[in-house]
């Protein structure tokens, strides 16, 4: 995959899509801080419907330690490790109220140190919630980096840090939103939708569906 292709397919994915976003539903960078650590191992449609009834009860750090873990549980339990994820949020919750006034902090040092806030996460809550060119690498995004050969790589960590040295700098904002999207709803696990794919033709992957 050389540079003039790279450029060509985030081109097509910007041209179909020219303000990508996260699908899951916030309004400050702790609600999206939630919804991300929810959204482990559970799809943004379940997220919504949960975070839905949450916020307008609980969407600040405090509030969340008012309403207490037991009563967290109870709104999150269709989520898929609510117990464990319940845990985490509280006790981010602590350390954000104690150690940064309730605010969620604009620093990946600072992100990670939170219960249930491991790299993907601190990546899209840098990208979507202040602006920050990071690369959140989950399985539609590893998927995609692999099969179409944009970024390869054996495991998360080298496909974020490839896609960030190869996607043109103009691109790098956007470019996690259209991989993902890209992901999951084209370039799907079982059977990608190879002849319904804008960049069908860029990408070189061996075993293209074009049915």
């Amino acid at each position: 995959m050389n540079k003039e292709k790279r450029r060509e397919i985030f081109e097509r994915l910007r041209a179909t899509n020219p303000n990508p976003t996260t699908e899951l539903d916030y309004t400050t960078p702790f609600e999206l801080l939630i919804a991300v650590i929810l959204s482990a191992q559970a799809t943004d449609k379940g997220v919504n419907k949960v975070t839905a009834r949450l916020f307008p009860v609980a969407n600040t750090p405090r509030a969340i330690l008012e309403l207490g873990e037991e009563e967290l549980k109870a709104y999150i339990r269709t989520i898929g490790l609510y117990n464990s994820k319940a845990a985490n949020i509280v006790k981010a919750c602590v350390i954000l109220v104690e150690r940064h006034g309730g605010e969620v902090p604009d620093d990946r040092a600072a992100l990670e140190t939170l219960p249930g806030v491991g790299r993907k996460t601190a990546n899209v809550v840098l990208n979507t919630a202040f602006g920050h060119p990071t690369m959140a690498v989950d399985t539609h995004i590893f998927r995609v980096a692999n099969r179409t050969r944009i970024a390869p790589g054996k495991n998360v960590l080298e496909v974020e840090q490839k896609l960030l040295r190869h996607t043109p700098g103009e691109f790098l904002q956007d470019a996690h939103h259209w991989l993902i999207l890209h992901g999951r709803y084209t370039c799907v696990a079982r059977t990608p939708r190879c002849g319904s794919c804008v960049i069908e033709e860029l990408c070189e992957y061996r075993n293209k569906n074009l049915d």
